[in-house]
C-alpha cells in the first residue's frame, strides 16, 4: 500500500529551549510565533495540508512514523494558518489541547534544522 503525503514541511530554525519538554512534546510554528513561545518552537514555513488530518494517519519525522491517535479541533486550522502545531508523544488523549495532535508514545530521533516532517496516510 502506498502512503499518501497530506502535509510535508522542513524545519528551518529551532528555538534555544526546544528540548524543554523532553521527548513528550514538540511545538511547530511559522516565523510569526509569539515572542513568549519562540524559544520553545521549531520554525517551519506555512504550508497547507492537502487533506483533513485524522486519527489513524501518521506523523513522520525524517521517515520515522508515529500513529496519530487524536486531533484537536483547532490543530489543522492552526497548522494551515499559522504553521502552528503541538505534537504530543504521550498517547494520552484526555489532556489534549485544541491545537494539538496526540501520537503514539515512543522515542523519536532528534529534530534539527533540515528535518522533514510529514503527515501521511
Amino acid at each position: 500500500m502506498t502512503m499518501k503525503v497530506i502535509y510535508s514541511n522542513k524545519i528551518i530554525n529551532a528555538g534555544k529551549d526546544v528540548t524543554a519538554f523532553g521527548e513528550e512534546m514538540v511545538i511547530l510554528f511559522g516565523d510569526n510565533a509569539p515572542d513568549t513561545l519562540k524559544d520553545y518552537c521549531y520554525t517551519i514555513p506555512i504550508v497547507q495540508t492537502v487533506k483533513t488530518i485524522k486519527p489513524g494517519q501518521f506523523f513522520s519525522i525524517d521517515g520515522e512514523k508515529f500513529e496519530i491517535l487524536h486531533v484537536g479541533e483547532l490543530a489543522e486550522k492552526n497548522l494551515n494558518g499559522l504553521g502552528h502545531l503541538t505534537v504530543n508523544f504521550t498517547a494520552e488523549k484526555d489532556n489534549s489541547l485544541p491545537g494539538a495532535i496526540i501520537v503514539e508514545k515512543k522515542s523519536h530521533r532528534p529534530i534539527k534544522i533540515g528535518t522533514v516532517i510529514e503527515i501521511i496516510e
